[in-house]
This record gives C-alpha cells, sequence and structure tokens, in this order.
C-alpha cells in the first residue's frame, strides 16, 4: 500500500475500515519524511504522533470517528503553536521556543482525531515567497530541485506535492497558501478573514493573516476546512462560518455560476501561465458556467498597498521580540540598550529586519500621512471594487503568480513583491481565495488557477474548483 499516492479522506477511509491502523500510517509516513530531500521539515515528532496514534486507535477501535479525516497525520507549519513542541517561524529569534499552549486549530485537529506529526520548514516569520529565507535553509520543488517551492508555506506545499504527508496546514498573509500550492502542484485554501481562529499563530500581519489547508484535492481542503472552522472568544477577529459538508462541493453541472475574469491579471502573466489558466476557464464553460473578461484596474494598487500596512502591522508584532522576555537573547550584551539591539541583530534575518524597517518608516512622524495612510485609502478602493464585482459575478478566475517557479537563488527582490500583487488583493479585501492546480507550462512545471469568492462563501469557492478538478481527471499531479 503506497499512502505516497493517498489523498487525506483515501487514508482515512482505509483507516475506518481497519485496512491500515493509525499506527502504520504514523509509521509509513515518517519513513517517506525522514529522508526530507525536500528539506520540507524543521522537525518531526514521530514519539509524541505515536502515543496519539494509539489514542486515536481506541476511538476509532471503539466505533468512534470525530471527523472525517480521524486518525490522518497532518503537517504543520512552524508558526502554529503547539504545545511542548518548538515553534521557531524558521527564525534564529524563535530557535528554542515551546509554546506552553496549542493554537486553535491545533486544540481542534486534536479533537476531530487527527495526528500533528510534522513541522514543516517557511520563509522567517512568513516574510517572503520562495522558502528561501529560512534557517534550516531553502525548501526545494518536488518538480524541480533546484527552483522554489513558493512561501511562505513552502515546506507545506513541498511536503504534500512529495507525497511524505496527506495533508498540511499554512498561513496566508499575502499570498503564503496559494503560492506554493500553485508551484507545487497541489490544492491551496485561504479562508475569509475571520473564518478561522488565528490564535497561537504567530503574527506577521494580524489584518491579513490567516490559517489554511494545503491538500492534494479540493475536497481533503474541503474536509480540513470543516474541521477548523468557526469562532473563538480567544480571537475577536473570528467569526462563526456557514455550515457546508464537504459531499454538498460535489457537482458537476455548474449552470448559473457567473465567472469574471480580470483582463489585468491575464495580461500581466506570463504566456504560458495565460494559455493554461485560459484553458481553465473554457473548462468552466463546458461545465456550464458564464465566464466572462472583465476590467479589475486595482491590480497597480495591490502590492505597493499590501506591504506599506503589512510592514507597519510587522514592525508593531515583532516589537515584542527583544531578548527580555522570551526569543533569543545575545549574552554577551552589557546594558539594556546593547541587549535590545544586539539581540534584535541576531535573532532576525535580514530581510524580516527589512520589513521591520519599512514598518517603522512609513509609520513616523512626517511618513505616516504620505504612506501609511494612503495605503489604508487604497485598501477602501481595492475592497469597494470587489464589491462592485461580486455584484456581476459570483467568483472571480486568475492566475496565481505571473509565472510557475522561479529558480532558487533568483535575486530580483523588487520583481518578487510586484508578482505578490496576483495574490494579495484576496488578503487585502480579506476574501476566500483557492488554488486549484490546473496544468503545467512549456517546462512541466505546475502552474495553478485562482479562484476569488465573496466573504464566508467557501462553499461555492470549493464546489468550482471540485468541479474543475473533476472534469480533469481528478487531482493533477497524484
Amino acid at each position: 500500500m503506497k499512502l505516497k499516492s493517498l489523498t487525506a479522506l483515501q487514508l482515512a477511509s482505509l483507516i475506518k475500515n481497519g485496512e491500515i491502523t493509525c499506527v502504520d500510517a504514523v509509521e509509513s509516513l515518517f519513513e517517506l519524511a525522514k529522508n526530507n530531500e525536500y528539506n520540507c521539515y524543521t522537525s518531526l515528532d514521530i514519539d509524541g504522533a505515536l502515543s496519539a496514534a494509539e489514542r486515536v486507535q481506541k476511538n476509532i477501535d471503539s466505533g468512534v470517528f470525530n471527523s472525517a479525516l480521524a486518525g490522518v497525520p497532518v503537517a504543520i507549519k512552524d508558526n502554529i503553536c503547539e504545545k511542548g513542541r518548538v515553534t521557531s517561524c524558521a527564525s534564529n529569534m524563535l530557535k528554542s521556543f515551546v509554546p506552553p499552549y496549542d493554537a486553535t486549530v491545533i486544540a481542534k485537529l486534536k479533537a476531530a482525531d487527527m495526528i500533528p506529526l510534522f513541522k514543516t520548514n517557511m520563509d522567517e516569520f512568513a516574510m517572503g515567497s520562495s522558502s528561501e529565507n529560512s534557517i534550516y535553509s531553502a525548501v526545494k520543488n518536488p518538480y524541480d530541485t533546484s527552483k522554489s517551492a513558493g512561501g511562505s508555506s513552502g515546506g507545506s506545499a513541498a511536503a504534500v506535492a512529495s507525497g511524505s504527508s496527506v495533508i498540511a496546514l499554512g498561513s496566508d498573509t499575502g499570498g503564503s497558501i496559494r503560492l506554493p500550492a500553485s508551484f507545487c502542484g497541489v490544492c491551496g485554501l485561504k479562508p475569509t478573514y475571520g473564518a478561522v481562529s488565528r490564535y497561537g499563530l504567530i503574527a506577521y500581519a494580524s489584518s491579513f493573516d490567516t490559517i489554511g489547508t494545503i491538500s492534494k484535492d479540493v475536497a481533503d481542503s474541503a474536509a480540513l476546512f470543516n474541521i477548523i472552522k468557526g469562532e473563538d472568544e480567544r480571537d475577536s477577529t473570528s467569526l462563526k462560518s456557514p455550515d457546508f459538508s464537504y459531499d454538498s462541493i460535489k457537482a458537476s453541472d455548474l449552470g448559473g455560476v457567473k465567472i469574471g475574469m480580470p483582463t489585468e491579471l491575464f495580461d500581466s502573466a506570463d504566456e504560458d501561465v495565460r494559455a493554461v489558466v485560459s484553458d481553465c476557464a473554457k473548462a468552466l464553460k463546458e461545465l456550464g458556467a458564464q465566464v466572462e473578461e472583465f476590467s479589475f484596474d486595482m491590480l497597480r494598487f495591490a502590492a505597493p498597498t499590501y506591504y506599506i500596512i503589512a510592514c507597519a502591522e510587522a514592525c508593531s508584532n515583532l516589537a515584542r521580540y527583544d531578548g527580555v522576555r522570551y526569543g533569543y537573547a545575545d549574552k554577551s550584551a552589557k546594558s539594556v540598550d546593547e541587549l535590545f539591539v544586539k539581540s534584535r541583530s541576531g535573532g532576525f534575518s535580514f530581510e524580516v529586519k527589512k520589513r521591520i524597517m519599512l514598518g517603522n518608516f512609513v509609520l513616523s512622524e512626517g511618513y505616516f500621512d504620505e504612506y501609511y495612510k494612503k495605503a489604508l485609502g487604497a485598501k477602501a478602493m481595492i475592497c469597494d471594487a470587489f464589491d462592485t464585482a461580486f455584484k456581476r459575478y459570483d467568483l472571480i478566475l486568475s492566475p496565481v503568480a505571473p509565472t510557475s517557479a522561479q529558480p532558487l537563488g533568483d535575486g530580483e527582490i523588487l520583481k518578487k513583491y510586484k508578482d505578490d500583487a496576483f495574490c494579495v488583493l484576496a488578503n487585502i479585501a480579506g476574501l476566500p481565495a483557492l488554488s486549484v492546480p490546473c496544468g503545467s507550462d512549456g517546462e512541466g512545471m505546475p502552474v495553478g488557477a485562482q479562484l476569488i469568492g465573496r466573504a464566508f462563501d467557501e462553499k461555492l469557492l470549493l464546489k468550482v474548483g471540485y468541479a474543475f478538478e473533476q472534469s480533469k481527471g481528478g487531482a493533477y499531479g497524484v
């Protein structure tokens, strides 16, 4: 039996039917992950996972199934707190940090009898789009190890794509789930802002950060989203989401669904990417959806708006790491001021320090109105533009990124920032977005299509993604 090729729901079915035990699943996936040839993982907790597997197996043997994914091991991005396990954010600042509590999503996974087994590599503090900015070194793309796995949830995406994990959690601040999902040929769901509790997610930009799913197919993402969603009294920004079963997304007819294609996003994409996602549009038409192009001229504001607001929030969120309370502390410091400077200089990488400095700059006296206040105005304009678009369309279809995976070591930082514009629009507006594999470019690298929906309408988003996936014969690349 090859667990490497199974989806999470397929594995759960085998466990339910007694064809494999939870312990066998944990041990098999651990053996696959130990090799770690794509540098997906920061830690593997085999002892804790085996103990959890034995507990879950007893429930299953007694006929108790707490979720559709009961017994399934899950990979966790290394910025989501789990009690008793190092949660490092791939940073020297937190390389020894052991949380004394579980994030809400971790508690929900455990209550659903899922088994946290791995912590996955990422860009430090989720700041990056290539998963190269990590103290554990770069994640490699399973389709071509010379290329980026995307970021910042690159470890989770590469783990699922390579088959060493059947499903994973990631976080998405400006495309950090969808971009690596697209680059690695898997499915990535960024839920509506507030649909999933952020309690226990180490903050980057609090008004954008969202925990979501990375999986081999859309049905798996739907099943996992149903487990982690919901209001949480410990997160004042969380809200109750409409209930739906993952079975309810299974449809082959999309009659009545209206989908808009922003011409600006297609025109800004490479020819191969544009062609592949246009083929996706044709497939959706064949399924009964009405698909048409429209103008969405907010693209030019997306990247600057995102980076100004995100960096402003980051400099505030990361101010707590000062060498006093927790995190890296430079032992050579001779004064409190020196401790702050040396600890932050040694604890953070250049990329993180750069974003902290930008954040402080745009919030400083004399520049607040010029940059931060204008960015908030641009954010409101982008939200209004989406409201207008959703009066005509149920969903918006676009490429996830203008290119497929780029070579590791590509130093064009400003280009990477601009390329994030395709993804950050959904974060700025707080909307749900899904990346679905839809083909490959001329070099055989995966290309993802992005679907953006109305707030809290994940059901329609997943329904359309599922219908497209099935029209192509199932999950791409599995």
